[in-house]
């Protein structure tokens, strides 16, 4: 089976071609991402009216390159996926209507697809992974545990309750004064940092439910900032370095605390996924992979460029939708707004 998959939740228009075997292997035919990344960079952050308008600009080129690439013609596909939320609703309503268009034109099927459920499953793409596991959704908008049981069966265990992990690194970076986008400036920061120079505290740590909270880490962060300024250049690798430590062990004991509880109720993960932008922090992955060793666990992370927004994910959860006859009507409405255990 061939499906296209248009990706437009945020500030990446992208467009893939997915093929999946009969034994329910993927291939990634192609894999076209442009990101918006030099138009927002003067404000700081996601300009939506921008993001949307670029999205409409670029979208139709992608697409063509994208079904050039995969050396393939729309007669050839079986189905049309694109991200129908949550996101930014003005480039969620672009992608999802050129679907719908591209849909009605070729008369094939349309799947819309939740976002998170793209992150959720890529799993299954990158390392045909079984069901059940536990998953670490971390992304700029999104940080939440959600036990995947099977497509479109999901529990959410544990969530963030301010800010998200992503949105805690964009906004550590703009406090200390670093450049969009600000996750990725930490990361590179922190490595010429003392991580124990400040003592950050750890949201959540040891509460019996798996939820995160940063904003008072953040808080933190801006405290001990104004306590030494002016502030150098060594002063802010040490926070970004102390900020991410604090980070990955509430990452860790909030995992460790997930694990704990499913395998209370009788419940055995077949492993342990992290996905979302967010997963490209080496830190991350680091704790991640001792965590996973502590508790016998596999772990499964996406190579980095599938982690960021992109057209193969959801192409890929059409995929896994398609083959379950999940598809949807024409007259779908997009959602800004969409719980993955909805």
């Amino acid at each position: 089976m061939l499906l296209l998959g248009i990706e437009t939740t945020c500030d990446e228009t992208s467009a893939a071609v997915i093929e999946r075997d009969s034994n329910g292997n993927g291939t990634i035919r192609s894999n076209i991402v442009l990101s918006q990344l030099e138009e927002h960079k003067p404000f700081g952050g996601v300009v939506p009216e921008i993001a949307a308008r670029a999205h409409v600009q670029v979208l139709d080129e992608v697409i063509r390159t994208a079904m050039n690439e995969a050396k393939i013609d729309y007669a050839a596909l079986d189905g049309i996926a694109a991200s129908a939320g949550p996101g930014l609703i003005g480039g969620v309503i672009v992608g999802l209507t050129t679907a719908k268009a591209i849909s009605l034109a070729l008369q094939k099927p349309l799947i819309a697809v939740n976002h998170l459920e793209a992150h959720a499953l890529t799993a299954r793409l990158t390392h045909k992974l079984d069901f059940p596991y536990l998953l670490l959704l971390v992304s700029g908008g999104h940080t939440q545990l959600v036990f995947v049981e099977d497509v479109g069966t999901y529990t959410r265990i544990g969530t963030t309750r301010d800010d998200a992990i992503g949105e805690a690194f964009d906004k550590t970076a703009k406090l200390l004064g670093l450049p969009y986008p600000g996750g990725p400036a930490v990361e590179r920061c922190a490595q010429g940092g003392n991580p124990q120079r400040f003592p950050l505290p750890r949201p959540m740590l040891g509460r019996p439910e798996p939820d995160f909270s940063l904003s008072g880490l953040k808080t933190a962060i801006r405290i001990e900032a104004e306590k030494v300024a002016p502030i150098s250049r060594q002063d802010i690798a040490d926070l970004c370095a102390s900020f991410q430590a604090a980070v990955t062990d509430v990452i860790a004991d909030r995992v460790q605390t997930a694990v704990q509880i499913l395998r209370e109720e009788g419940v055995q993960p077949n492993a342990l996924v992290v996905a979302g932008g967010v997963a490209a922090n080496h830190a991350i992955r680091n704790v991640m992979e001792e965590l996973a060793i502590s508790l016998r666990l596999p772990l499964v992370i996406p190579p980095p460029e599938l982690c960021t927004d992109n057209g193969a994910m959801i192409a890929w959860a059409g995929l896994e939708r398609l083959v379950r006859n999940m598809t949807d009507p024409l007259d779908i409405k997009p959602r800004a707004r969409w719980p993955l255990d909805a």
